[in-house]
């Protein structure tokens, strides 16, 4: 029996050998070659299979492969890289589809897929489609090949034509976590000419010097430390798989998703007036109001990466990320979520900011606020979805977004709670103009919270 629980709203994880059996990744195998030949409607697709640095990563990856050679699918195996060079193979290449093997930010024992048909990531009922077709033990047969390809090389070459400018003069500081950012991220600066101090840029599945997910501040002091010491003019953090990015300033200062994403969206907006930027419901009010000061029309929308990735479809978005560190580029780029392209983007405005470079002084402008980081409480999944909705008849006196939980606007800031998609918790956020009323916004919406988890 597979654990229904492994198939999540944008991926397909679990712990290794626990609810993410050698059994379920081949059942899984056969499921998405179904799915494959159906929405493609190709008799032999072709996909590519990449893999992040751990441990498990290759003995997924050669079941995974077995089973869509025998279902008819025929692979090229592209090895161990960043998430976003195995979705440059799919756009690359012109494939039909592709999985990435990662367990991204997760411990170690975790592992996962990403799995995509065509250039479209699936999540929410397309994931639970496979979660039907894996129960219903469905299969096709047929006579697929597999070949292997090392593709981190012409990602390099492609990459490294799309940013003409020189990074000379320009000193970076690079933490990988021992995840597969190092395999990219240090060698394109390098090729633009940025002096580049390298961190944990080796893989190592077993993580040995801090978690690497670098939206998480304790994991970010390695970094902080060498770009004081160095004197680099910012630093940049990786998570495993390479497809969310921590910033940090010369100072040392951390640059959140949304600020970042304030920094991108002016860019952009210099040269594409009225152009789409959307960030996600944890976001700054300052992003929001920075967007539409700068020219751009600004869309706030649900969290997550597949969402994001579909709602940047339907409007034609030029940018779109998230507090998480997942920042969407269709500026000059393919409008997936890709770390190592983030950083070069933003070491680009650093140097044609000019001297004295400074990736602090492009925010001193915008407006200080006060915000708590991302507040999890855990929750049971039964219960979750239906807080929020149960929790905006006490704030009728005040605006309520409702695209993804509940955003409630106060005079003086905002207060967000919403049920995390990806395991049993409410995820809670609070901003405000002082820490007076940040106090105040958070002690009237935890008092309602409470007196809903507290009604039967």
């Amino acid at each position: 029996m597979i654990e229904s629980r492994i198939f999540r709203e944008y991926d397909i994880r679990g712990i290794w050998e626990q609810d993410l059996t050698t059994e379920a990744v081949r059942a899984i195998g056969r499921a998405y070659a179904v799915y494959l030949k159906k929405h493609m409607n190709k008799d032999r697709p072709t996909v590519s299979i990449g893999h992040d640095a751990r441990l498990s990563s290759p003995v997924i990856n050669k079941a995974l492969s077995e089973e869509l050679t025998a279902s008819g699918v025929d692979v090229i195996n592209i090895g161990m890289v960043p998430t976003p060079v195995q979705y440059f193979s799919i756009h690359h290449m012109g494939l039909d589809g592709g999985i990435m093997i990662t367990g991204s930010h997760n411990p170690p024992e975790y592992n996962g897929l990403k799995l995509s048909v065509g250039k479209e990531t699936l999540h929410g009922s397309q994931i639970q489609e496979i979660r039907k077709l894996v129960e219903q033990e469905a299969s096709v047969s047929g006579k697929g090949s597999i070949k292997d390809m090392e593709l981190i090389n012409d990602y390099i070459k492609v990459l490294t034509a799309k940013f003409p400018v020189s990074l000379d003069g320009l000193k970076v500081v690079v933490d990988a976590g021992n995840g597969t950012g190092g395999l990219t991220g240090p060698p394109l600066m390098r090729a633009l000419g940025a002096e580049v101090t390298e961190l944990f840029c080796d893989p190592d599945g077993t993580f040995p010097n801090h978690h690497p997910d670098p939206v998480v501040e304790e994991n970010l002091k390695h970094l902080i430390a060498k770009v004081k010491e160095t004197g680099a003019h910012c630093g940049i953090g990786y998570d495993g798989d390479a497809d969310r990015i921590g910033v940090v300033d010369e100072n040392g200062g951390v640059i959140w998703g949304d600020r970042l994403m304030i920094i991108f969206a002016r860019d952009i907006l210099k040269d594409n007036k009225g152009a789409t930027v959307i960030g996600e419901v944890k976001c700054s009010q300052s992003l929001y109001d920075d967007i539409e000061a700068h020219g751009g029309n600004p869309i706030m929308w649900k969290t997550g990466h597949s969402l994001i990735k579909g709602k940047m479809k339907e409007t034609g978005a030029l940018l779109a990320g998230e507090m998480s560190g997942h920042i969407f580029f269709a500026d000059r780029y393919f409008g997936f979520d890709d770390a190592t392209y983030a950083s070069l983007r933003l070491l680009e405005i650093i140097k044609n900011s000019g001297k004295p470079y400074s990736s602090a002084k492009l925010l001193e402008d915008v407006p200080k606020t006060v915000s708590t980081p991302e507040i999890r409480m855990d929750c049971p999944d039964n219960v979750k979805f239906t807080v929020a909705e149960k929790m905006k008849g006490a704030f009728t006196d005040y605006p309520v977004i409702d695209i993804d939980g509940i955003r409630i606007n106060f005079p003086e800031g905002w207060g967000l709670i919403r049920a995390s998609n990806t395991q049993p918790a409410l995820v809670m956020r609070f901003e405000a103009k002082d820490e007076a009323s940040l106090a105040k916004i958070k002690s009237m919406v935890e008092a309602e919270l409470d007196r809903v988890l507290q009604s039967p």
